[in-house]
């Protein structure tokens, strides 16, 4: 019996224990942080026990529905795997074994700008859609030709990240020395080298794999890839104003994501700009720190926009029945993203996958406890928000 199929792995918790042990406290705690005192990334999590179900019991159901569609695509279940900057040093097939898990689940997967693997061979490794993600490192002429390459290669829409106008202060990496470790002095790496060689397993693949590696899809004209850089440096350069989107809209002409939206103006602003579809969200927890949790946030937005878009929401989604939860107070889907990172952190491929099979057994479970055959049938009817645990 493999380590992920064992009784040790039933939630995605047990996926999280699994990538802390076989990932450097650096890497591990770049997946697992947040900004400042990390209250958001809690409360995104904790903000569900807030939420308890009005289940229709006596009902015996032959069969349950879990898929959907947003933005045309049919999803086999209501999740998408959100883009996750970096995947590479989780994994040497980072993005290449997520968006090959994802088409197996028949779901979608949404490619981050930071990859570590060209965005032609991620959408090459997935049958289903894919989406691009998009910052604006390096200026908009390297972000035309990322757009103009994503056309080509037959991604399906473009996702734009609206909350980064600089980088969340995670301090979690500053402790851990990212940036020393990406510089190229030996003597700042020493103090953080110790935990990386208990770390072998890791150590042995990421050699292997050629070490960092360099940013496929940020080709700076003149010079070529962007090299690896911290996430601060990155996103420096790569902040989005409403101003940006007339110039998006001439440059890609398929659908857009405004991912990072929290309130109704926003939601309401992004329809005006020519969204077909917003993200609530508040990066994981990353940024700003005290913003609302996401599940706390959606039913805002889509009073907001009235049915005009699809609602998408990520944010705290580690069972099956935080996923039931968000459909009832309005999303058409959710996107997941520490949930698979552990699952990819594990074990590759393989990993994504059994978070994929935990979400998805419990989300049906979840639903023959309500009482319901199908996510298209979840409304506010099967909740209440009022403290229940």
């Amino acid at each position: 019996m493999s380590r992920l199929a064992s009784p040790k792995v039933v939630n995605i918790e047990d996926l999280r224990r699994l990538a802390k042990r076989r990932l450097p406290k650096v890497i591990f705690d770049y997946i697992d942080g947040g900004a400042d005192d990390e209250i958001t990334l809690r409360e995104n999590c904790r903000a569900f026990q807030d939420i308890c179900f009005r289940p229709r019991n006596a009902v015996s159901l032959a069969y349950c529905d879990l898929s959907t569609q947003t933005l045309g695509h049919g999803l086999s279940l209501p999740v998408l795997l959100a883009p996750l900057g970096y995947s590479r040093l989780m994994h040497p097939r980072g993005e290449l074994a997520a968006a090959a898990a994802a088409s197996r689940a028949g779901i979608g997967y949404i490619l981050s700008t930071f990859s570590g693997h060209k965005l032609e061979d991620v959408k090459a490794a997935s049958a289903g859609p894919v989406w691009f993600q998009l910052y604006m490192a390096g200026g908009r002429e390297t972000a035309e030709s990322a757009i103009e390459r994503a056309r080509a290669a037959g991604y399906s829409a473009l996702v734009i990240t609206i909350d980064t106008a600089v980088a969340g202060m995670r301090e979690r990496d500053f402790r851990n020395g990212v940036k020393a470790l990406l510089r190229d002095s030996l003597l700042a790496k020493v103090p953080y080298l110790p935990n990386i060689a208990a770390h072998p397993v890791w150590l042995a693949s990421f050699l292997m794999d050629g070490g960092l590696p360099t940013l496929h899809n940020i080709v700076i004209p003149g010079k070529g890839p962007l090299p690896l850089m911290d996430v601060a440096s990155a996103l420096a350069s790569a902040s989005v104003t409403w101003d940006d989107f007339t110039w998006i809209r001439q440059v890609w002409k398929g659908p857009i994501v405004v991912k990072g939206v929290l309130t109704g103006d926003d939601a309401r602003r992004a329809v005006d700009e020519g969204a077909a579809a917003v993200v609530v969200s508040n990066h994981g927890g990353r940024q700003l720190d005290c913003v609302a949790a996401s599940i706390r946030a959606l039913p805002g937005v889509v009073g907001a926009v009235s049915g005009q878009i699809d609602v998408l929401m990520d944010g705290g989604i580690r069972r099956g029945s935080d996923i039931v939860k968000a459909l009832c107070l309005g999303a058409r889907a959710v996107l997941i993203g520490r949930a698979y990172a552990y699952g990819l952190a594990a074990a590759g491929e393989a990993g994504v996958t059994r978070a994929l099979e935990i979400l998805r057994d419990d989300l049906e479970r979840t639903l023959r406890l309500l009482g319901c055959e199908s996510v298209s049938e979840l409304n506010r009817s099967f909740v209440s928000e009022v403290h229940c645990v």
